[in-house]
């Protein structure tokens, strides 16, 4: 006994399919009649090559996108560590702190004011 697909479904139940709707809506039989189409070909191409730029371009763009929005975040951090290390060099730079750091080394800072030297 060979293996055989029997379809158990009845003719009238296969005509309420969507495929069938859509084939009653569009009515593609009529289109196919003569033959293949081959006229519209050009225009069915350029469309779909529309179609694939489109699409490539949305998605260049939102690559672009999150590749502006990384940049700036990474732009913000860098901002804030320059900030923060200028102000600890200006805290460092100052005279109280430049004193304090070399009293460890036996220096000292002067008390009598600095003289101009002057020649005739």
């Amino acid at each position: 006994m060979a293996n055989t697909f029997k379809n158990k479904e009845p003719q009238n139940e296969a005509k309420s399919s969507i495929f069938s709707w859509i084939n009653g809506l569009f009515n593609v039989d009529k289109v196919f009649a003569d033959g293949l189409p081959v006229q519209y070909f050009p225009k069915i191409f350029f469309f779909t090559c529309m179609a694939i730029f489109y699409i490539a371009n949305a998605h260049y763009a939102e690559k672009s996108v999150r590749k502006i929005n990384k940049l700036q975040q990474e732009v913000e951090d860098l901002r804030a560590d320059y900030i923060t290390k200028k102000a600890d060099m200006m805290f460092a730079g100052k005279q109280s702190e430049v004193a304090r750091k070399v009293a460890s080394m036996g220096l000292k800072e002067s008390m009598e004011p600095p003289y101009k030297i002057t020649t005739d």
